[in-house]
């Protein structure tokens, strides 16, 4: 069906930070599918435990324990620092906040049967089930879709006292991402996520980061919200778990973990045993090679780059994002000629808003692939730039 517009290339394998296309040419990705081949591509490390438990065992349904699945909740908590942390696993980062949703209104219902209301930010993306559809802040990808229901407001991105005014005694939940992903790597300010908690502790509702983008390192921190002094309740995880696999979680605390009851939630494949695998294999690579301080210093590395272009191109503006999930900001809406030119030249990078170049590299490049992409890159700003080769 006609749901995305791709780039006109097939890759047919990877290594690390590099894709190989149907001809043998090699670019570099710094998009990692979206922030989740985190590990790069066709890890060893991944393919040797997705190999061994598919050996092993696949599946066996959620009516039944299996040793990965809890070994992977144990090891979430441990990197949230939650001991009182329950996990629930689905496969998806849409999944994730569906789940989410539905605990936040549980919980709240439990309080107050009318309890049911969400706040969420404008320029959030949080999925595209219909109950994550109605959470992402933007009206246009509502309207095809419409009416997707009342029970959710949304407030500016950058605006504390709105998001106050906007929680009442009706609020089961306040929704935030630390950085917006979608919404054109925009870091949401502190003094935000702090307004969020503090209105959530005054009318004991849940606070939900939805972590599938920033979560399990890219941002210099196991979690966004371990880069703020302001800790949620409730996270959504996905994309970078099992590099590549179809596997997201959320992972409660507090009185949060306990409002689900058997029957409330369900899934088939979620938390399986092969995906359970995959993503002990990714923690264990992120520990073993310190990816999460990794991400912190290559972060520095890479707004230093990107950087350089502003005041060299015109058409660059300004830099933002966190670690290694960053953007370049155009002074014009030409980030799709920016796109397509850096995949002439053999980078693979996205273009998250009209004016914005979104960058999320694997956690394992060096700063060689950075120097390596700002060469890239370099070249597609100056072709982009010029009124003859700039546009199709």
């Amino acid at each position: 069906m006609g749901t995305y517009r791709r780039q006109p290339v097939e890759f047919v394998s990877g290594q690390g930070p590099w894709l190989v296309d149907a001809g043998g040419r090699r670019y570099l990705d710094f998009v990692s599918g979206l922030s989740v081949t985190s590990l790069g591509h066709a890890h060893p490390a991944v393919a040797d435990a997705v190999a061994a438990q598919v050996r092993t065992l696949v599946h066996t349904s959620n009516l039944y324990y299996t040793r990965p699945q809890v070994e992977l909740a144990e090891r979430l908590k441990a990197t949230l620092g939650w001991d009182d942390g329950l996990a629930f696993f689905c496969n998806s980062g849409a999944e994730a906040n569906e789940a989410a949703i539905k605990l936040a209104r549980r919980h709240g219902k439990l309080r107050d049967p009318g309890k049911v209301g969400v706040v969420a930010l404008e320029g959030g993306f949080h999925g595209r089930t219909l109950g994550a559809l109605l959470a992402t802040g933007s009206p246009d990808k509502h309207a095809p879709f419409e009416p997707l229901g009342t029970w959710m407001t949304h407030v500016p991105h950058d605006d504390p006292d709105a998001l106050t005014a906007a929680v009442d005694e009706g609020t089961c939940a306040v929704w935030v991402e630390i950085v917006q992903g979608e919404g054109g790597v925009r870091p949401v300010g502190e003094e935000v996520l702090r307004a969020a908690r503090d209105a959530c502790d005054r009318v004991g509702a849940l606070l939900v980061a939805d972590e599938v983008q920033t979560g399990l390192g890219r941002l210099g921190a196991w979690y966004g919200w371990q880069t703020s002094a302001v800790e949620p309740d409730v996270v959504c995880l996905a994309k970078a778990l099992a590099n590549g696999l179809p596997a997201g979680a959320i992972v409660a605390r507090g009185e949060a973990s306990t409002a689900f009851g058997p029957g409330d939630h369900a899934t088939t494949f979620g938390g399986g045993p092969v995906v359970c695998a995959a993503a002990l294999a990714v923690l264990d690579v992120i520990e073993r090679e310190g990816l999460v301080d990794r991400a912190r210093r290559l972060g520095g590395v890479l707004t230093d780059r990107l950087e350089q272009f502003v005041g060299a191109f015109d058409l660059a503006a300004g830099v933002r994002g966190r670690g290694l999930l960053q953007a370049l900001v155009l002074d014009r809406p030409a980030a799709a000629d920016v796109v397509r030119h850096a995949l002439a030249e053999g980078l693979v990078v996205n273009d998250v808003a009209p004016d914005a170049v979104r960058l999320a590299p694997a956690l394992v490049i060096g700063e060689a692939d950075i120097d390596d992409m700002a060469a890239r890159l370099a070249r597609a700003l100056a072709a982009a730039a010029s009124p003859a080769r700039g546009r199709t």
